[in-house]
């Protein structure tokens, strides 16, 4: 299994920057809108951003209608010293752009920021990365994550046009193999804007533990089913233009948790 930094695939594949850059996005308001925020810390400073979060932030969020859903630090790599993720929920794309202008100028916020620096000096080593997401007619209905579990984040680029038959080899075959191999799914979107959404996947799995994410993904890739399901769907070329990546993650303590 390929395990990289989920944040670099997003600074390369999307660019996207904190909102509020004046980028104009839409997506359907027929339901909740994601967003997937990954922060990149100075040497260090991790803490204090965790700190700035339990203690303010995620308070702050919900003042502006902002959902809590998920927050967490991968358990690997470098990004496991420097890295938060997390996942809002918006009642809309022009409400998630309203709750971050009032979030923005809250009194309150920027007396918190203000004695963070002071307290800190600069905490994030660059600008939030922020992906707005759209959740696939697949995907289970998201829930609070469940504590003590071991999460992954993974990201599928489709070969040119095959974002479709991506997801109908999901649909079809790939999650109900991933049940019956111990791992859940916890969700699953695709970017709202263009030219992610014509071409990327991106799903999270709750696994028991890193050892049975690797067991599980060892007997669906040994399923006859799988390679039956793989072989019929790519009889005219491969579904995906590169190997997916793959970041385990776990909760941070103040998330909110089953």
């Amino acid at each position: 299994m390929l395990v990289r930094s989920f944040a670099a695939l997003c600074l390369v594949v999307w660019g996207m920057l904190d909102p509020g850059s004046g980028l104009s996005m839409s997506v359907s308001a027929a339901e909740p809108v994601y967003e997937l925020r990954i922060y990149n810390c100075e040497p260090g400073k991790l803490s204090a951003l965790n700190e700035r979060f339990r203690n303010h932030t995620l308070k702050l969020f919900e003042r502006h209608g902002m959902k809590n859903v998920a927050y967490f630090v991968p358990t690997e790599g470098a990004e496991a010293d420097s890295q938060l993720i997390y996942l809002l929920e918006h009642a809309s794309r022009e409400a998630a752009e309203a709750s971050w202008k009032g979030f923005r100028n809250d009194p309150e916020w920027k007396q918190v920021a203000a004695e963070s620096q002071q307290a800190h000096g600069k905490i994030l080593s660059s600008a939030p990365t922020s992906i707005f997401l759209t959740r696939t007619d697949y995907s289970p209905e998201v829930r609070r994550p469940a504590a003590g579990k071991t999460y992954e984040l993974r990201t599928y680029i489709a070969a040119d046009g095959k974002l479709d038959a991506l997801n109908a080899r999901f649909r079809d075959h790939t999650v109900s193999l991933f049940k019956k191999h111990g791992m859940t799914s916890y969700g699953y979107w695709t970017p709202s804007e263009a030219p992610a959404s014509q071409n990327t996947l991106i799903y999270l799995l709750e696994h028991d533990s890193r050892d049975s994410a690797e067991a599980g993904f060892t007997a669906f890739r040994a399923d006859p089913d799988w390679i039956a399901a793989k072989s019929k769907s790519e009889a005219n070329g491969a579904l995906t233009a590169q190997k997916p990546t793959s970041q385990f993650l776990k909760l941070v303590p103040y998330s909110p948790q089953e």
